[in-house]
């Protein structure tokens, strides 16, 4: 039942989104501005999202991680793992990343429910592929993921900022708890 809802809102979603591509919705602002290159064999693995901007699909969960491995037919498996709660059972959702812009690997496609696709933008990379930003052009999605569960209060502002400067409403993103004593913390979301 969860999932026809998740698809259900999922697919209004996309079709809204649909509609900011005929009338642009990225704030005002201009294209998303990526980092100059990413490798893709470095950027393979587990990320744990930090941060989101909350929305239907990733509202209220915990623990929640991105796994991304390299194809033999070209493109990504992008593995979102998540529980509802602490303690609960963990969830698993598939879908699969291709890359748009193989001048910087920087611009993807993702897709969970076909024919479903949604922009995925790497704004911030650290030279040692541990923490990053993805950003979407509406600029009404938004991730800040790292390597560790748990990021330096200075890192997160920084790459807050990054969002900032390229036309973000920084207000809008909360973080994930990754730890139960995270939970009902100022800034973080709630189960």
């Amino acid at each position: 039942m969860r999932q026809a809802l998740f698809l259900t809102l999922l697919l209004a979603s996309l079709l809204m989104q649909g509609c900011a591509i005929v009338f642009p919705g990225n704030r005002g602002h201009g294209p998303l501005q990526t980092v100059e290159y990413v490798d893709l064999q470095r950027y393979s693995g587990e990320w744990y999202v930090i941060a989101n901007i909350p929305y239907f699909g990733e509202s209220g969960n915990v623990e929640s991680r991105a796994i991304y491995a390299p194809r033999e037919d070209g493109r990504l498996d992008d593995i979102y793992l998540y529980r509802d709660d602490f303690g609960a059972e963990l969830e698993r959702m598939e879908g699969v990343a291709w890359v748009k812009d193989e001048t910087s690997n920087a611009h993807w496609k993702v897709r969970f429910y076909w024919p479903l696709t949604f922009d995925y933008h790497i704004i911030a990379l650290d030279d040692d592929y541990q923490q990053v930003a993805v950003a979407h052009p509406t600029r009404e999605y938004g991730w800040i993921m790292a390597r560790q569960p748990r990021i330096s209060d200075s890192d997160y502002q920084a790459l807050l900022q990054v969002f900032a400067d390229q036309g973000y409403d920084t207000a809008e993103f909360m973080r994930v708890p990754q730890f139960p004593e995270q939970v009902g913390q100022p800034g973080f979301q709630d189960p």
